[in-house]
């Protein structure tokens, strides 16, 4: 898949129109703040849904499959293959070096040639007559700059395209039938269902969710558009749910249950149902005021759900606690109550060392390592040599500290 997008960046730099202008060097001027790593800061409406919106709201409260605020079963499928607990956390983080760092640059520089080859939908379309109308938006600005391709290269950069989507399709439709399998048919349908049983359901509801899938984007989704934002608002607003149910031991069920129905519905509410143009404003676009209705909306719905349903059971929250040892003082009461009990839930931490804070360093230190790195890839992208080495530097640093302080902690080695 990379192989192919490379290619398609260097056949569409290689274009008449591109080299008529300077080549790569003659594009970026040309597109200028257009090219730019950081957003025009003299303008709200940039800044603020590129910049401001991502560090203040979205990486905290928005739930997305491979970037769960708190972890999830997207993303464990991987960590789980793993050897050990340190091999999984560093193959996470070679992940999400070469799936935010890398492989977005030979996208990038794609979109860059395709604005100067077609700057406009009418441009594409006294191109290609045939296209259907209701698909002619801008994201078919990457399937058009494919058509430059010779039809042997076309060929294999389609066959990439395929294994990638076969990639990921394959990890949502294995979580998806998990889901059903262990936490609906086992636990309510069959408990004792034998594992031979188990494979079989899990085969059919693979199926299921194909078909269904399928019929739902022929039929409702118009562009790629409409799939992201409601899989964006979707998980909007529970996302700080996966992050504190390691903080708090008062998050149960119903509330992760009511934040999903809830977030969903309103996705699919402000998707097909609110124009865009009924909630831009002069300073924000129309995906980031949806996006805050369905943060503070879902935020607001399973908090109170939180506080009015019971809490799980002592028996639920003392076996998680053993399990995780998510230790801090939002998990006091549980370990407290288990002590009266005279059950020792917390044999294991005693004496030692609250790790949380040092995991959350983690955290930062790893996002600077991936944007640094995504950043000095751009810079020798650019030909700004210098910066992408200082950039590089820093990422190569900040790499050592992370896996030094990842020592310190507790891994299985």
């Amino acid at each position: 898949a990379m192989f192919g997008a490379v290619l398609a960046a260097v056949v569409a730099v290689k274009q008449p129109e591109v080299q008529a202008i300077g080549g790569f060097q003659g594009m970026l001027e040309q597109l200028g703040d257009k090219a730019s790593f950081i957003p025009e800061l003299s303008k709200p409406s940039y800044y603020i849904p590129l910049l401001i919106i991502p560090i203040a709201v979205q990486w905290w409260a928005v739930w997305y499959p491979g970037a769960e605020p708190g972890g999830g079963g997207y993303i464990a499928q991987k960590m789980l293959s793993a050897k050990n607990e340190k091999n999984a956390i560093g193959a996470t983080l070679l992940f999400n070096f070469a799936h935010y760092a890398l492989r977005p640059w030979p996208w990038i520089i794609v979109a860059m040639a395709s604005i100067i080859i077609y700057p406009d939908l009418d441009s594409i379309r006294a191109e290609f007559p045939n296209i259907t109308e209701t698909y002619l938006k801008d994201d078919i600005a990457y399937p058009v700059m494919l058509s430059k391709l010779s039809h042997g290269w076309l060929g294999l950069v389609v066959a990439s395209i395929i294994a990638a989507y076969m990639s990921t399709i394959g990890t949502h439709l294995n979580w998806g039938s998990s889901y059903f399998v262990h936490d609906f048919f086992r636990r309510f349908v069959r408990p004792n269902a034998p594992e031979k049983e188990l494979v079989t359901v899990g085969r059919i509801t693979t199926v299921v969710l194909m078909v269904i899938a399928g019929t739902f984007a022929l039929t409702f989704l118009n562009n790629a558009t409409q799939a992201f934002d409601i899989l964006l608002l979707s998980g909007a607003g529970s996302g700080a749910i996966y992050l504190l149910r390691w903080f708090w031991w008062r998050i149960n069920a119903w509330t992760e249950i009511t934040a999903m129905i809830f977030a969903t519905v309103t996705a699919v509410v402000l998707v097909f149902f609110v124009p865009d143009e009924a909630v831009t404003t002069a300073v924000l676009d129309a995906f980031t005021v949806k996006l805050l209705i369905a943060v503070f909306g879902t935020t607001i719905v399973w908090l109170v759900t939180t506080f009015l349903t019971r809490p799980e059971s002592q028996k639920t929250l003392q076996k998680f606690y053993q399990l995780t040892h998510p230790g801090g003082p939002g998990w006091r009461k549980v370990v407290d109550n288990a002590k009266s009990e005279n059950i020792d839930i917390n044999v294991m931490e005693e004496g030692k060392k609250w790790e949380m804070p040092m995991q959350i360093l983690m955290v930062f230190i790893g996002c600077i390592v991936i944007y640094c790195s995504l950043f000095s890839i751009g810079s020798f992208v650019y030909n700004n040599v210098l910066m992408g080495i200082i950039l590089g530097v820093v990422a190569a640093i900040g790499t050592v500290f992370l896996f030094r302080i990842l020592d310190k902690l507790r891994v299985d080695e």
